[in-house]
């Protein structure tokens, strides 16, 4: 039964319906090998380019590669709440159009403003990484142009500019012609990850893997103040490298190079057959990026010894670029650089794309102005696309926003959670409904799923959290100034509760 006030509640019948409207209906075009090649290419980002050899250098030596078996079963773990519910609940918006239907409106704003981290934020750093490496790129086949200039005291980044425009007329035109160019780069990615593991595989020395789990290290992890992670602040002991602390720490991190599968879901109204694509499209995506993980750490770690891939004094970090210099195979640098450029145009597209279903199933709801959640010609939410672009651009052309990197992490795992929850709060309130996947074990890998994300997230700074708080702040404010009055669902209540 719906609620009053804050904790009312759509019925995932209404959910379902709200999708015919004409004015606001998204075009059925995806299939489930759209929805896996979409997860493959916002996970395969520049993390596995560069994460994977300073995480085996700093923390965990040869054993990363059990740090990433270990992030993708909590991973794995969250895959599958998100899979029952997408299946459940066929309707953009992800986690927040779940939230809806089991916490409440007020559960549901928070969590879209929550999302608003993950996928704005992280499309706007990330597309300043690409710009970094697209300067490197064209250096590397002699052309010398720097990707910023200053305009008076600001550094105007032109090139992550130049790609938000390009993306957002391309996500504008529709998602089906999006996926078609996101399999086209995802393949080319793809391909020179697989080169990494072919040609590195021909300099693996089994003595590079011995010790596995290097002794414990202390001092790894010597922050203090907000600096430290929030389980330091909260325990008193400070972090270590390699050994089993170092294992688990190694987790924490690499972890973030999965983030991003959840956008699969918010399509899920978009496609053909949601109750059988979302799920494949989900897990399918998380098994293959976890293969592609794994392999590429246990061949960087076997090409050279742990200890070379630590951070060298002046903050210069090892990449897969570095194991291969150490080999001779000093080419390979121009091969990953390609790689990872084709790699973080993929993570921006789909990171616009999953931002503007969550903030068009928000003013679809009345949440936000219902005017923005007008489809265009093509069948998209052309208005919030145009919008998200253009913030997307000023925030990447103007700001530094490698401070707010952890903020992404932050607000996923938040996600992670209450999706986890909903699973088992909707089993309890509506046993009746058709599931196309569901999870097993219930209820304990929801609650594994919620237990691995605390844990991820004790594990980030003090000050991450601060400033996730204040964020929550501003968006319980903007709920009570403009969504709980011009909520569509409260209308529709008064309407019922006078006739």
């Amino acid at each position: 039964m719906p609620g009053n006030g804050l904790w009312r509640t759509k019925s995932i019948e209404q959910s379902i319906a709200d999708t015919d409207e004409p004015d606001t209906k998204l075009r059925k075009d995806l299939t489930a090998w759209d929805l896996t090649v979409f997860g493959v290419a916002v996970v395969i980002g520049a993390g596995i380019f560069t994460l994977t050899a300073s995480t085996a250098g700093n923390l965990a030596g040869p054993s990363v590669s059990l740090a990433f078996v270990l992030a993708a079963v909590a991973c794995a773990l969250a895959a599958l709440c998100y899979a029952e519910f997408a299946s459940t609940v066929p309707v953009a918006g992800s986690a927040y159009t779940f939230s809806y239907a089991t916490f409440g409106e007020f559960a549901a704003w928070i969590i879209g403003w929550d999302l608003v981290l993950e996928f704005a934020l992280g499309s706007a750093a990330v597309a300043k990484g690409w710009s970094i490496y697209l300067q490197t790129v064209l250096g590397q086949l002699g052309i010398h142009v720097k990707t910023t200039l200053a305009i008076g005291p600001v550094d105007f980044d032109w090139g992550s500019v130049v790609l938000i425009g390009a993306l957002t007329a391309l996500l504008v035109v529709g998602t089906k012609l999006s996926s078609r160019v996101s399999a086209v780069i995802t393949t080319i990615k793809v391909a020179v990850v697989l080169l990494v593991i072919i040609l590195g595989i021909q300099y693996v020395k089994a003595e590079n893997y011995t010790p596995f789990i290097p002794p414990a290290e202390s001092g790894g992890g010597a922050h203090t103040g907000v600096d430290q992670s929030l389980l330091s602040a909260i325990t008193g002991f400070g972090g270590s490298s390699y050994g089993t602390l170092g294992l688990l720490a190694a987790a924490s991190l690499v972890f973030f190079a999965f983030i991003g599968f959840d956008v699969v879901a918010t399509t899920a109204e978009e496609t053909k057959n949601p109750q059988k694509a979302v799920p494949r499209g989900i897990l399918g995506s998380l098994a293959i990026v976890t293969v592609l993980y794994v392999a590429v750490s246990l061949v960087i770690t076997g090409m050279v010894p742990y200890e070379k891939l630590k951070t060298q004094p002046d903050g210069s970090r090892a990449t897969l670029a570095s194991a291969f210099a150490e080999n001779g195979v000093t080419w390979a640098a121009t091969v990953i650089s390609v790689g990872a450029l084709a790699g973080l145009t993929t993570v921006v597209m789909v990171l616009m794309l999953g931002q503007s279903r969550v903030l068009f199933a928000m003013s679809r709801d009345g949440l936000l102005p219902r005017g923005l959640a007008k489809t265009g010609k093509h069948g998209t939410p052309t208005r919030i696309t145009v919008i998200i672009g253009f913030v997307v651009a000023i925030a990447a052309g103007f700001t530094s926003i490698g401070t707010l990197e952890e903020m992404v992490n932050v607000g996923t795992l938040f996600a992670f959670i209450l999706v986890s929850g909903g699973v088992l709060v909707l089993r309890r309130t509506r046993p009746d409904l058709p599931r196309g996947f569901r999870v097993p074990l219930v209820p304990f890998v929801p609650i594994l799923a919620i237990l691995a994300c605390l844990w991820l997230m004790l594990n980030l700074t003090v000050f991450t959290w601060i400033r996730f708080l204040v964020w929550m702040v501003l968006g319980v404010g903007a709920y009570f100034v403009y969504s709980r009055r011009n909520s569509g669902l409260a209308k529709q209540n008064e309407k019922t509760s006078t006739n």
